[in-house]
């Protein structure tokens, strides 16, 4: 319950502070939710915070990655149909 709380008071926040924009918005959401994965995953103490950082970053390529790879699927899928 105090976890949907404070993302419904981060939410709030934001309209607030009047981000209209979808991707605005959608962008603010992911950050707020990382940073709460990232504070969970660190009171766990499941890893320490330099193998954390590593980690994280690894995470962040290989999102990077997947992401190239989908954007040149979705070209060469639209330049095959034409």
């Amino acid at each position: 319950m105090k976890n949907s709380k404070f993302i419904i008071d981060k939410f709030a926040k934001l309209i607030e502070q009047g981000i209209v924009s979808s991707k605005d918005l959608t962008s603010e959401l992911l950050n707020i939710l990382k940073s709460k994965r990232d504070e969970f995953v660190f009171k766990m103490k499941l890893t320490s915070k330099d193998e954390f950082e590593v980690l994280s970053k690894r995470v962040e390529n290989l999102e990077d990655k997947l992401k190239k790879i989908d954007k040149k699927r979705k070209n060469s899928k639209s330049v095959k149909k034409s």
